[in-house]
């Protein structure tokens, strides 16, 4: 486990390329949206592997503090739970997503939550893969609704802040298991 470690430390050295190109945050009526792009230099399979492995989301988001991939359901849709952490000012709360997967390889991954048994009314997520010069473009869309209360002034700017001070490492993480998955 440590040479792991010290391997992906070294990696998330070695890989510096990750670039985050965009991000909008907005918020209407308590449903806010995401949309996001970034671009990695590592290869569409290897971006698009990490994406698709709930297993691999805590080591490199600080946010979730739990992931994993859930068998198939009798839809035979694979499925994903995820517990986040998350703080806007002095408000700090846990929130457990439980949903399933859509993807076609290479190209696009959705992922919906089971409202009954997640901590939010309504969350859909996608990623879309291409190929962009030496590397991999993802433009990343969220829509979500929690059941829990953000302050609506300033739910959007602390979401986009956090997102800007924080994604860059996780971004570079991504990309360095990414870059790991492909030697």
């Amino acid at each position: 486990m440590r040479r792991v470690c010290l391997g992906l430390l070294l990696l998330s050295l070695a890989a510096g390329g990750a670039e985050m190109r965009s991000l909008e945050v907005d918020r209407v009526s308590g449903r806010y949206t995401l949309q996001s792009e970034v671009w990695f230099a590592a290869g569409v399979e290897a971006v698009y592997a990490v994406f698709l492995d709930y297993d691999l989301s805590t080591q490199f988001s600080g946010a979730i503090v739990e992931s994993r991939n859930i068998t198939a359901g009798e839809d035979g849709r694979p499925g994903f739970y995820v517990r986040n952490r998350g703080c806007v000012l002095f408000f700090c709360k846990s929130f457990e997503r439980y949903g399933h997967i859509e993807h076609e390889p290479y190209t696009v991954i959705r992922a919906s939550i089971d409202p009954e048994t997640s901590d939010f009314y309504l969350s859909n997520e996608s990623w879309r893969f291409r190929r962009d010069g030496k590397g991999t473009a993802v433009t990343y869309n969220l829509e979500f609704e929690p059941k829990f209360w953000v302050p609506p002034v300033i739910g959007p700017y602390v979401i986009k802040k956090k997102m800007r001070e924080r994604g860059g490492g996780a971004v570079d993480r991504i990309e360095a298991i990414a870059q790991g998955l492909q030697q």
